[in-house]
């Protein structure tokens, strides 16, 4: 397919998306930039909903990036151990939050070249903190986005990084936080990984999963 036609695709895309989920948002719950920081990093592997059941806990535990960087490794993995992988993300944390304090005066930075130097911080975390408490534009490839942006044929690409900057061409950028949200819902209640209910989807005359499930 070529770009322009994926570029209309896209929008086709997304003018559904925009009645269907017009109030799309960041499943995580927080109060800061920190918040969002630390939970985008324990919702890796895990469901935001899980992330969402400690969070409140965890955040009067340790109120502050300082607590965070002061905390004890071992009791840490404990406090975050229901999110799975807990001895990285406990470790990600404390090294994380110690970065900021040392390099960013205690403040989480605002621009992706800084976001990735962080421990534990890759693009998909960089770009949820950037889209959803920073308000500028950022794709966010999560499972979700990866699975449903190949089923609609707007990338034929697996690297979540390539993934990215494939929509990124075809997604206005003013667009990109929301999309990427929306689509995460869109996945999460209808085009899901083991079971899509195409038959329920706004969006199957445009997918190419759909058409080749058809042809078949």
């Amino acid at each position: 397919m070529n770009p322009q036609d994926v570029k209309k695709k896209a929008r086709k895309v997304l003018q559904f998306l925009k009645k269907a989920y017009p109030d799309a948002k960041c499943h995580l719950v927080f109060k800061s930039a920190s918040e969002l920081l630390i939970g985008s990093i324990l919702s890796a592997q895990c469901t935001d909903k899980r992330v969402n059941m400690i969070t409140p806990g965890l955040f009067e535990k340790y109120p502050d990036l300082r607590a965070f960087s002061c905390a004890s490794e071992e009791e840490l993995q404990n406090d975050v151990r229901s999110t799975g992988f807990y001895r990285n993300k406990a470790k990600a944390i404390i090294n994380c939050s110690s970065e900021i304090i040392q390099k960013h005066k205690g403040k989480v930075p605002c621009e992706m070249e800084e976001l990735v130097k962080l421990p534990g911080v890759g693009r998909k975390t960089a770009n949820v903190i950037i889209g959803n408490y920073f308000r500028k534009p950022g794709i966010i490839v999560d499972t979700h986005i990866m699975r449903l942006s190949r089923r609609l044929g707007l990338t034929s690409n697996s690297d979540p990084v390539k993934i990215e900057f494939d929509l990124r061409r075809c997604i206005p950028e003013k667009d990109w936080t929301f999309f990427s949200n929306s689509l995460g819902d869109h996945g999460r209640n209808v085009c899901k990984a083991r079971k899509p209910m195409c038959s329920k989807c706004g969006i199957s005359h445009v997918c190419l999963y759909f058409e080749e499930l058809y042809a078949s």
